[in-house]
């Protein structure tokens, strides 16, 4: 039925889920719409406890900005464990790999797109390289909580980093076909 190149090349796609990584959390928010737009309730606080996030403390809160087109990554915490939010109106790609020696995970690598009218929390334990790509066409914003305050002086500083294409630099290509 099918000539020899297209055989040759023919794939079937695969639907089932992903490997996950061990710790790492997608939770679902509630985005509440009114006729002049919407609010999305980030976490609950209860003595710097995040609902939901497996009691996860609260120490830090960060906003930051990406424009088109840039990779952040890769970084990683020791210590420190990170929960992001991307707003709905912004299309970032987070690249997450276990590096944890020893993990029920180690070497799992998990892509994931965020926002793109979605509103979902990601949790990132200590150990886990993570980095962004904005695959969207404006600046796209981040906003996140940390369990440790940061600490720029090198020899308390929690962050290190791998290079932005130690798993192969196709992970940030957008997935075509």
């Amino acid at each position: 039925m099918l000539n020899e190149n297209a055989r040759a090349a023919f794939d079937v796609q695969r639907y089932d889920p992903a490997p996950s990584i061990d710790g790492v959390e997608l939770l679902a928010l509630r985005r509440f719409h009114d006729d002049g737009g919407s609010m999305t309730e980030l976490g609950r606080l209860a003595a710097g406890r995040l609902a939901g996030a497996g009691g996860f403390d609260v120490q830090q809160v960060n906003y930051s900005e990406m424009e088109p087109g840039v990779i952040k990554a890769f970084h990683l915490h020791l210590r420190q464990t990170d929960v992001w939010f991307i707003p709905p109106s912004c299309k970032l790609l987070a690249v997450l790999a276990d590096v944890r020696a020893g993990s029920p995970t180690e070497n799992v690598v998990r892509r994931y797109v965020l926002g793109d009218g979605t509103s979902r929390l990601l949790k990132i334990p200590p150990g886990v390289a993570h980095g962004l790509s904005n695959i969207g066409a404006e600046r796209a914003h981040l906003i996140y909580f940390v369990d440790r305050h940061f600490d720029p002086d090198p020899a308390s500083c929690d962050e290190g980093r791998l290079p932005w294409d130690h798993f192969g630099a196709d992970l940030w290509q957008i997935q075509k076909g």
